[in-house]
């Protein structure tokens, strides 16, 4: 692969190791200029004021969103803290200084600097100083999540010249250019208070931050009320033009989507994400929804499909023979699922990195690609013709389908004894699918009966969350149904997801075990590539090298987004590239 530094960064400061600016981008520079005057998806000309009423499904028991003990209520870290730079949801990965007026950036990603705006301000107007940015990633490096602690750990010394300064110089290793942008999306906690409490601890001690809302109520387990801040210290900067409208979002927790649905019919919420087809396509017969005062609309998503699939455990004897996997896949019969079981309003995934130009879907395997799966145990033939998810006749019994299953196992060794599968060592293809939602349970039994057509003999177990996180982490499973999300940014967590020493880790997410060369090699190339060109390759060749493996059934995916919302409600006229961006929407006041 070709080695081209493109670097993200634009105005010199008299040193000539380093580049100093606004912002930083993963690759190449990042989209908005220095003298931007607002986000491309928010409104300057917004309203402001009025309250956003919402629904989070569950319950809570804690507001220390740091901590994995309890369950903290959503949303705390986003509107209650900040962090040095703030992220644009138009670009790939592109961050813009936000309690950090700059950064400065080594060419080879191994240090990064930031210098502290004097403005910026905790919500009890303490100013923020580089004494809280060193104490924080103190505090969460050593007490913090599992994936604060590994990503921190890889600042080797943290230096703070002077009270607006710092700087993370990194551990000499391989470079991974994602981390100064990592440490660029820390939030930030004031030191004198939090050096006071128990970071770790499960607590209703109530959060304070430098972010535009505070929390003004709490109902344990029922309600939040979230109130902007009327001192915020950022209203005026340019990241924040047309965004955080709402005087208060009241946010109410119920048990279930059935009964917080009814709630938004009934005027008591004001917006409804949508995730349950049949209610998208037949739930909306009813008076608001037909009248107008309730819009429904479909927002286009920029981002890749990630990969929703019934995952197979490589690990498995049974499930470790690959032309097994394939025939499993051919009986998959999406067309007729997708008609029945949805209303046919899913798209069949093909790609972990479907509808970006990341994915290998229909693209010729390139030279570069080639190269970083030279080693790999897929053969060359397969990955040039890459995945290419079977098509049905739609009836649920596709005979074709069925026919070429049963080929590729004969040529294999299996043989049919009556109606049952045999391998080629003698046992019965006997398999157990763990799924813990009542609509996987129904897709996966829809899927059983095609497997009977081939002999496989599946068994559909529903068991609870806590059992089914257990087993998960344990790799005791033979399959189970799980949604890897794709952003457009892969980074180092792609490693944890795929690579080999993860297969053997419990806990990671590696569930297929996978254990391949080039699947390790491409993942590395995603966070050590210097182009967008060079990073383009190494997704490719990674997506190429997980769909032809066939360690997965890919399932479904939505290319759109549902929101439904009473018509007072409003946004811009262009959304992100990630969707709905509820914090630059707005109330019309003459609701």
């Amino acid at each position: 692969m070709r080695l081209a530094t493109i670097f993200c960064v634009l105005i010199f400061s008299g040193q000539t190791a380093f580049a100093q600016d606004h912002a930083l981008a993963m690759h190449g520079a990042p989209q908005l200029a220095a003298d931007f005057t607002h986000y491309n998806y928010a409104s300057p000309n917004a309203l402001q004021g009025r309250t956003l009423k919402q629904a989070q499904i569950g319950s809570f028991d804690s507001l220390n969103p740091f901590s994995i003990r309890g369950n903290a209520a959503k949303n705390i870290r986003e509107r209650v803290f900040e962090s040095l730079l703030d992220r644009h949801y138009d670009e790939s990965f592109s961050l813009y200084g936000l309690l950090a007026e700059t950064v400065t950036a080594a060419p080879d990603r191994s240090s990064v600097t930031f210098t502290i705006r004097r403005q910026a301000k905790f919500a009890d107007g303490k100013p923020v100083t580089a004494a809280d940015v060193a104490f924080t990633w103190q505090l969460l490096r050593g007490q913090g999540r599992p994936n604060h602690r590994y990503y921190y750990d890889q600042v080797e010394t943290l230096t703070t010249p002077n009270n607006r300064t710092v700087t993370f110089t990194f551990k000499p290793s391989p470079p991974d250019r994602e981390l100064p942008l990592i440490i660029g999306l820390m939030p930030i906690l004031p030191k004198h208070i939090y050096g006071e409490r128990d970071i770790q601890a499960a607590s209703l001690d109530l959060p304070l931050g430098s972010g535009p809302y505070e929390i003004a109520e709490v109902t344990p387990g029922a309600q939040v009320r979230f109130e902007k801040r009327a001192d915020y210290w950022a209203d005026n900067l340019p990241h924040n033009r047309g965004r955080h409208n709402f005087a208060v979002i009241l946010e109410d927790y119920y048990r279930d989507e059935a009964t917080a649905f009814e709630a938004f019919k009934a005027g008591d919420l004001d917006i409804w994400f949508e995730s349950n087809p049949q209610r998208w396509t037949t739930g909306y017969n009813f008076p608001a929804a037909n009248d107008g005062r309730i819009v429904k609309e479909n927002i286009t998503l920029g981002t890749p499909s990630g990969l929703r699939a019934f995952v197979m455990n490589t690990r498995r004897p049974l499930l470790a023979n690959r032309a097994l996997r394939k025939a499993m896949d051919l009986t998959f019969d999406f067309q007729w699922i997708n008609k029945i079981l949805y209303g046919d309003v899913f798209r069949r995934t093909g790609s972990y990195f479907g509808n970006t130009e990341l994915s290998a879907s229909d693209k010729p395997m390139s030279d570069d690609e080639a190269e970083l799966l030279s080693r790999s145990l897929i053969p060359r033939a397969e990955l040039e013709l890459g995945y290419k998810a079977p098509e049905s006749d739609g009836t649920g019994r596709d005979r074709a389908k069925r026919l070429e299953a049963m080929q590729l196992l004969e040529k294999a060794g299996f043989q049919m004894r009556g109606k049952s599968l045999f391998s080629p060592s003698g046992e019965k293809v006997e398999l157990e699918i763990l799924v813990q939602r009542r609509s996987d349970e129904r897709l996966a039994l829809s899927w059983r009966r095609m497997l009977a057509g081939i002999g496989v003999d599946l068994k559909v177990r529903l068991i609870d969350s806590s059992q089914y996180q257990r087993r998960l982490q344990n790799f005791d499973f033979d399959l189970t149904a799980y949604n890897y999300y794709a952003s457009l940014s892969p980074g180092n967590e792609q490693i944890y997801y795929w690579g080999s020493e993860a297969a053997d880790t419990p806990g990671s997410r590696n569930y297929a075990g996978i254990k391949d060369f080039a699947v390790d090699t491409a993942a590395t190339a995603l966070t050590r590539a210097e182009s967008k060109e060079d990073f383009v390759t190494a997704a490719r060749a990674l997506d190429r090298a997980l769909m032809s493996g066939r360690y997965f059934i890919p399932l479904y995916h939505n290319p759109v987004q549902w929101v439904a919302r009473w018509h007072f409600v409003e946004h811009p006229t262009r959304h992100s590239a990630y969707g709905a961006r509820l914090d630059a929407w707005w109330m019309n006041h003459d609701n």
